[in-house]
C-alpha cells in the first residue's frame, strides 16, 4: 500500500490509458467568451441545467482593481446559453462580498457548480480581511439552478491547526459524490510560515487535500493522510492549483494548471483508482499561442497567454468541453477560453 499523497510512475500501472495520453490531441479551440467591459472575468464554472441550456457561473471584479483585485472584490455571476460556444447572456450578480463581520465579507471566488439528487450547490471561497489568511470554503444551495440562492452563516472547511500543511486557509473547491454514497471535496492548501519565510515570487507550497461528508453541505471531515497530491519532493517549489476533479470509467481524473511541476504556462492531467494516489502528471494542454495567435500584451498582464483555472463541462458523465481563463481579450483585462473536446 503507497502513502497517502506519494505520486505513482507511469511504470507502476497495468497500463496508461490512452484518452490520457491524447487529451491535448482532442482539444479543438473555440475562442473566448465573458468578454465583459470593465471587468476582469475568471473562474468559469459550467453545467447543463435542466432548461438544457449551459449555465456557467464565473467571478468577476472592477477593472479598475487590476489582477489583484481578485482577493478584496471579487463576486460570483450567473450566465447562460443555448450552446457550450455561446452566445452569453449575464444573468446578474449570485454572490457579492457581505461586508460587516461574514467569513465572506471581502471577496467571493473561486465557484463551483454541480447538483446532487436534484439539488444545485454553488461551492465557492470567501474572505474577510480582503487576504489569503482567511481565505474559507462555503456552499450556497439552491432548489433550481437559476435561485433563488442559501447563503451559508459559516464556511464548511476551515483551516488545520498552526504548524500544519493546510494551516494557511482552504480554497479551490472540486466535489464529486464517490461510489461510496459520501461527498469527496479536494481542496488547495499551504502552511502560513513556508508563506511568510518565502522570498520567491510563488510564495508557500500549494498542496492538496481532501475531506469527506455524508451531505454535500457538510459537516466535512479531512481524511486522515493529507495531503492527498504534493510535488515539494520535486524541487524548484513544484506546486498544485486549479484542480478539477471527476470520475470517469471506474477512475478518478483530475486537471489542473501546471506551478512548477514542468512549468508555469500549461496544464497537467492526472489519473488515479481510487481519489487518493494519482500518476504523475502529463500534459493537458498548452499555452495558447500554441492554439491561437494573439496580440503583444500589455506591461499591465504579467501572465498573459497562460490558461488558468481549467475546468470541464460534462455531458453524460464525459468531458465536452474545457473551459479556462486567461489574460487578454477585447478589453485586455481577463476572459474565458474554452476548447471543445473531441471523441
Amino acid at each position: 500500500m503507497l502513502a497517502a499523497g506519494a505520486i505513482i510512475a507511469p511504470d507502476q500501472w497495468m497500463a496508461i490509458d490512452n484518452y490520457l495520453s491524447r487529451f491535448h490531441k482532442k482539444l479543438q479551440p473555440v475562442g473566448r467568451i465573458l468578454e465583459l467591459e470593465g471587468y476582469y472575468v475568471w473562474c468559469n464554472s459550467p453545467v447543463f441545467g435542466p432548461d438544457g441550456k449551459v449555465h456557467v457561473f464565473f467571478s468577476r471584479w472592477k477593472a479598475e482593481k487590476k489582477m489583484s483585485g481578485w482577493i478584496n472584490g471579487s463576486e460570483i455571476a450567473h450566465a447562460v446559453a443555448d450552446t457550450p460556444e455561446g452566445p452569453y447572456s449575464v444573468l446578474g450578480t449570485v454572490l457579492a462580498p457581505r461586508g460587516a463581520s461574514y467569513w465572506d465579507a471581502t471577496t467571493c471566488h473561486n465557484p463551483f457548480i454541480t447538483s446532487f439528487n436534484g439539488k444545485y450547490y454553488l461551492y465557492y471561497i470567501g474572505n474577510s480581511n480582503g487576504k489569503t489568511n482567511t481565505k474559507r470554503i462555503g456552499v450556497a444551495s439552491a432548489d433550481n439552478i437559476y435561485g433563488p440562492w442559501k447563503r451559508p452563516d459559516a464556511p464548511v472547511l476551515l483551516p488545520g491547526n498552526e504548524g500544519t500543511w493546510d494551516d494557511h486557509c482552504t480554497t479551490n473547491p472540486s466535489v464529486l459524490k464517490h461510489a461510496d454514497g459520501r461527498y469527496w471535496l479536494y481542496y488547495k492548501s499551504w502552511n502560513t510560515k513556508e508563506y511568510e519565510q518565502a522570498t520567491g515570487t510563488v510564495r508557500g507550497n500549494r498542496k492538496y487535500g481532501l475531506a469527506f461528508a455524508t451531505h454535500p453541505e457538510g459537516p466535512f471531515t479531512k481524511f486522515s493522510n493529507n495531503p492527498i497530491i504534493d510535488f515539494s519532493s520535486n524541487g524548484h517549489n513544484a506546486q498544485l492549483e486549479d484542480a478539477f476533479v471527476w470520475h470517469e470509467k471506474k477512475k478518478h481524473y483530475l486537471i489542473a494548471r501546471d506551478m512548477g511541476y514542468e512549468d508555469h504556462q500549461r496544464g497537467i492531467i492526472m489519473q488515479s483508482k481510487d481519489g487518493i494516489h494519482w500518476s504523475n502528471p502529463q500534459t493537458a494542454y498548452y499555452p495558447l499561442s500554441h492554439y491561437v495567435q494573439q496580440p503583444e500584451p500589455p506591461k499591465h498582464l504579467t501572465k498573459y497567454g497562460r490558461l488558468e483555472r481549467p475546468q470541464l463541462l460534462l455531458k453524460n458523465g464525459r468531458p465536452a468541453y474545457l473551459f479556462g481563463t486567461s489574460q487578454g481579450g477585447k478589453y485586455m483585462t481577463a476572459s474565458p477560453f474554452i476548447f471543445k473536446i473531441s471523441s
